[in-house]
């Protein structure tokens, strides 16, 4: 069949080929569809390198009830509960599908293997492979992605812009090797991923830097809960960047977090290392800044079954020279998930017509403001069947062929990592958001390779400041409590530039002024090379 655009007019286009493209593809057959890849189909996605598996209520001592109650309490009050309780009801549908879709989760007999992660109260969570859960999922579903001849697959096809005429998605413009093109189309899915390509310090892909949530935004399109950047606490603490995560199932097995002189420094932590991640990441955080190092120690659990247990996580740590059967080894809070993203309903719809968002770039209502633990991937797999099913139900329209627009410059996150990453932390303060807001809103205002990653981060840094309380994984210094009158938060571009234009002209004169009250950051934010 054709690649050429025009044959491709009026079909929906599905941006990213992670868990939630790819699921939403294979859920929308026998209809055609266009998935476009960023990089080779499996490559550049953050489910691929997700050592965590799928939260589902499954176990006998389990139920629905309880997994809401977790996800609820782990979100600070944000969670959607009827949209939450709708998609966890969901959940032990969607890890059969993956199973018929030839997933190999771990098992025990003939039943799934359950493992314990943080500030879950019960055993429900699935792996495949151990610690591999990402990759086998990835690899079950691009060999049903391939099978499936109503799905057309163009890889090395980075989006770059969405066309909307009179309030509704009108196209899609889009750039490859030989050029940029635009396929016609009235329904875009956007599965783009999350924002750690944003940050120095981060456990995704370094191209996942929010491209989902800029093109949303310059079609104005609502993004909600910007602020919320969860920390993942353990990342192995070394120079390789992105860093390699270090599993919660690791601590769920039994492993601790002590510092140079042994003393287990969470103890006294409500859930001690097995707390809610925020909480975790902060203490962790707060460690380092007064000078101490971390480590993780493994030795006595699991011990000898380290290996075993986690073979992945096993050779990394070997290859950046430690042995967890033997010794502690180091590590601290890096950027690992977003709960932000695209506004969208229970069937995925943003507040543009015709488009849709699914897995991390979408703002579901699930996670509030702090994930909990494995709800990310079972929350692509449960959803991509709605938005499937809501895409199918809108009819396209077809159109007049859009114009080949100007081609913003490819993104470059470059300039913008340092920034995001000393004042967008894990602890923020006012002073902080308007010095990042300060140094963000020139790039954010010219067609420059830095501007959309940097929309982006301004755009998080607004809503930061915005939220005048400590909730989750947005935590103020100079607001340490949560307020109870807290609601979910919504931006358009528009207001987002508005505010950041008033705030930067009220702290010209103050914007390289260090926030007082911010306890010193444990690391240098220079960007390496």
């Amino acid at each position: 069949m054709s690649d050429h655009p025009r044959a491709f007019a009026d079909r929906p286009v599905v941006v990213g080929a992670g868990i939630a493209g790819l699921m939403t593809a294979l859920c929308l057959a026998p209809e055609p569809v266009v998935l476009l890849s960023y990089g080779h189909l499996g490559a550049e996605t953050s489910t691929a390198w997700a050592q965590g598996g799928l939260a589902a209520s499954i176990g006998s001592d389990d139920s629905p009830e309880l997994h809401l109650a977790d996800t609820i309490a782990a979100g600070h009050g944000l969670v959607y509960r009827e949209q939450a309780r709708r998609i966890i009801e969901a959940a032990p549908a969607a890890v059969q599908t993956l199973s018929r879709l030839g997933v190999r989760f771990d098992r025990e007999g003939e039943s799934l293997l359950l493992g314990l992660e943080a500030a879950h109260a019960r055993r429900r969570i699935i792996h495949a492979g151990g610690d591999s859960t990402g990759r086998e999922i990835m690899r079950a579903l691009i060999l049903a992605v391939r099978r499936t001849p109503s799905i057309t697959v163009l890889e090395g096809v980075e989006a770059r812009q969405l066309i909307v005429e009179e309030g509704m998605i009108a196209g899609l413009l889009a750039a490859r090797s030989t050029g940029p093109f635009v396929i016609p189309t009235s329904r875009v899915v956007l599965a783009t991923g999350g924002i750690g390509g944003l940050f120095l310090d981060s456990t995704n892909p370094r191209a996942s830097m929010g491209q989902g949530l800029a093109l949303a935004a310059r079609a104005g399109a609502l993004l909600s809960n910007l602020e919320f950047v969860q920390f993942h606490p353990t990342a192995l603490d070394g120079a390789a960047r992105p860093m390699a995560l270090i599993s919660e199932a690791v601590r769920g097995e039994g492993a601790i977090l002590v510092d140079e002189t042994g003393k287990r420094f969470l103890a006294d932590l409500p859930g001690a290392e097995l707390a809610p991640r925020d909480a975790v990441a902060r203490g962790i955080w707060r460690h380092l800044a007064e000078g101490h190092s971390v480590y993780m120690d493994a030795r006595s659990k699991p011990g000898a079954a380290f290996s075993k247990r986690f073979p992945g996580i096993s050779e990394i740590c070997r290859q950046a020279g430690f042995d967890p059967q033997s010794q502690p080894f180091p590590v601290r809070p890096a950027v690992h998930y977003h709960m932000g993203g695209v506004a969208v309903d229970g069937e995925g719809r943003s507040s543009i017509e015709g488009l849709w968002a699914c897995g991390e770039v979408a703002s579901t209502g699930l996670h509030g403001a702090n994930r909990l633990a494995s709800n990310s991937l079972m929350e692509a797999a449960v959803c991509a069947s709605w938005i499937a099913d809501s895409v199918k139900g809108q009819a396209a329209r077809q159109r007049a062929f859009p114009a080949l627009p100007v081609v913003p410059a490819p993104p470059n996150p470059t300039p913008v990592r340092p920034i995001m990453s000393r004042w967008l932390g894990v602890l923020r303060n006012r002073h902080g958001l308007e010095n990042a807001i300060a140094q963000l809103l020139p790039l954010a205002s010219r067609r420059a390779p830095a501007s959309e990653p940097a929309l982006i981060g301004l755009m998080i840094a607004v809503s930061a400041l915005r939220r005048e309380e400590s909730r989750g994984a947005h935590a103020r210094t100079d607001f340490p409590h949560s307020d109870p009158a807290s609601q979910r938060s919504l931006l358009s571009l528009d207001a987002a530039m508005t505010a950041a234009a008033m705030t930067a002209a009220a702290e010209t004169a103050a914007a390289e002024t260090a926030a007082a009250d911010l306890p010193p950051s444990p690391f240098q934010f220079a960007e390496s090379a």
